[in-house]
C-alpha cells in the first residue's frame, strides 16, 4: 500500500466512526481520584448511560455490567483543554484548513459575532490523538484581531457537532498588549480605548435597541451583530477572556472589567504572578501554559516556571492549557506535570486540568467522579502526570472511545 493511500484510508476510517451507544460499565478495584485532593483506593466506579451513578469503596458491581479490572490503575476525571484550535486547524501552513484565525489589522479587528461552532470540524484527525492523552473535553477558541468571537465547550467523542457540543457560546475573546498593537494602529493603550468604546456601545445598544432600529442613535463602533454578541458580556452573563501577558496590561484589563461589570478571565498571563494579589481579590482566574517559559518579547520579560504555583498560593483559580495548536492537546498532562516539578501541588495540577476549567466556564457537571456527574473519565496505567503512563480506557459521555488514531495506524503500517 502506498503511503498516501494509507493516510487517506486512515482518515476515512477515523471520519466514518459512528457514535457508539453508552452501556452499563463498572471499573473495579482502582485508585480513584474522586476530585482533586480526594483519593479512594480499591474503589469502583459505575457508569450507566452518560452519567456516573456510583463511585467509591464498597460500591457493588451491578449485574449485567461490563467490568474493567482497575487493579493497579488510576482513574481520574477526563482532562479539559481550556484553550485550543482543535477542530479549527488541521495544517497551519494551509490556509484552507485554518478556521477562526483573523488578521490582526485595524480593518479586521472586531469579530464579536463570530462563533467557532459554525466552523468546527468534528472529523478532525487531531481529536482522536487528543483523546490518547486523556483529554475528553476541549474549549475551541477563535484567534486574532481585537475581538475574535466566542468559544465552545465540546466533548471529544465520535459523532457530529450535536453529539459533541456541551455549551456555546462559552466566552468572548479579546487580545490586548503587544499582540493587539497591529489591530489598534500600533498602540496598546489605543487597544484598551477601543475595547472600552466597544463595550460602552454594546451597553448603549442593549438599552436603546429600538432607537437603533429607527436610526435614532449615535454611530456605534461595531456592526449590529457584533453589538448583539457583546450584550451578554456587558450584562455579566458571558465571560470575557482577555489574552494578555504583561502585568501592566493585566491591570488595565482589570480596570475595564470593573468599569463594565464583566466577568474577566486572563489567558496567557505570563506576568500574572506579579499581580496575583489583585487577581485573587477580583476573583479573576488565569489560563496559562507552564512550559511557555521564554522571554520571547518585552511583554514576557518576567516569565518564570513556578507562576502556576505562585498564583494558586495567592488564591487564584487557574487552568493549565497548551494555549494553541490542537496537535499539542495530547501533551496537556505533561504540562501539568511540569507545573508540579516547579512547585505546584499535584492536587492543584489535577484541578487545573479538570475542575478549574469547569469552574471558570460554568460547566458544573464535569471534572469530578461522583454520582450524577458526566461520565467523562480516564483509566491510566499509572500516575497521569508521569510521561511513561498511558491512557488505557477513555470514556466520554459514558461511551468508551477508540484509541486508534492516524498515528497508530501509521505506526502499525511501518513497523
Amino acid at each position: 500500500m502506498k503511503p498516501t493511500t494509507l493516510i487517506l484510508s486512515a482518515t476515512a476510517l477515523l471520519a466514518s466512526a459512528a457514535p457508539a451507544r453508552a452501556q452499563l460499565t463498572a471499573i473495579r478495584g482502582a485508585t480513584v481520584y474522586v476530585e482533586p485532593g480526594v483519593v479512594e483506593k480499591n474503589a469502583t466506579v459505575v457508569i450507566d448511560g452518560d452519567t456516573i451513578v456510583a463511585a467509591g469503596k464498597g460500591v457493588a458491581v451491578p449485574g449485567g455490567a461490563t467490568v474493567i479490572d482497575g487493579t493497579g490503575k488510576i482513574v481520574t476525571a477526563g482532562l479539559v483543554e481550556a484553550s485550543t484550535d482543535l477542530g479549527l486547524t488541521e495544517v497551519d501552513e494551509e490556509r484552507s484548513t485554518v478556521e477562526g484565525a483573523f488578521a490582526r489589522t485595524p480593518d479586521q479587528a472586531i469579530h464579536a459575532a463570530y462563533r467557532v461552532i459554525d466552523g468546527f470540524n468534528p472529523r478532525s484527525v487531531a481529536i482522536p490523538i487528543a483523546r490518547t492523552g486523556g483529554v475528553t473535553s476541549a474549549v475551541a477558541t477563535p484567534r486574532g484581531g481585537l475581538v475574535a468571537g466566542t468559544s465552545a465547550w465540546l466533548m471529544l467523542r465520535d459523532g457530529g457537532i450535536s453529539d459533541m457540543l456541551v455549551k456555546a457560546p462559552l466566552a468572548m475573546y479579546v487580545t490586548l498588549g503587544e499582540r493587539s498593537e497591529s489591530a489598534a494602529h500600533g498602540s496598546r493603550g489605543l487597544a484598551v480605548e477601543e475595547l472600552r468604546e466597544l463595550l460602552d456601545d454594546a451597553r448603549e445598544y442593549a438599552r436603546r435597541r429600538g432607537a437603533f432600529e429607527r436610526n435614532q442613535t449615535r454611530k456605534f463602533a461595531a456592526e449590529r451583530l457584533d453589538l448583539e454578541a457583546l450584550g451578554p458580556v456587558v450584562s455579566g452573563r458571558l465571560p470575557l477572556v482577555v489574552r494578555v501577558d504583561k502585568a501592566a496590561d493585566i491591570l488595565a484589563a482589570l480596570g475595564v472589567a470593573r468599569e463594565f461589570g464583566a466577568r474577566l478571565v486572563i489567558e496567557g498571563g505570563t506576568e500574572a504572578w506579579m499581580v496575583a494579589r489583585e487577581l485573587a481579590a477580583a476573583r479573576v482566574p488565569v489560563i496559562l501554559d507552564p512550559i511557555d517559559n521564554l522571554p520571547s518579547n518585552f511583554d514576557r520579560i518576567h516569565v518564570r516556571d513556578d507562576a502556576p504555583a505562585i498564583l494558586v498560593r495567592a488564591g487564584v483559580t487557574i487552568a493549565i492549557s497548551t494555549l494553541g495548536a490542537g496537535a499539542f492537546a495530547r501533551t496537556l498532562r505533561q504540562r501539568a506535570g511540569n507545573a508540579i516539578r516547579a512547585g505546584l501541588p499535584p492536587a492543584a495540577a489535577l484541578a487545573a486540568v479538570t475542575t478549574g476549567p469547569a469552574a471558570i466556564f460554568g460547566v458544573r457537571d464535569r471534572g469530578r467522579i461522583a454520582r450524577g456527574e458526566a461520565a467523562d473519565l480516564v483509566v491510566w496505567s499509572g500516575d497521569p502526570f508521569e510521561l511513561s503512563t498511558q491512557a488505557e480506557h477513555v470514556f466520554v459521555g459514558g461511551v468508551e472511545q477508540s484509541l486508534v488514531t492516524r498515528q497508530t495506524l501509521l505506526f502499525r503500517r511501518y513497523r
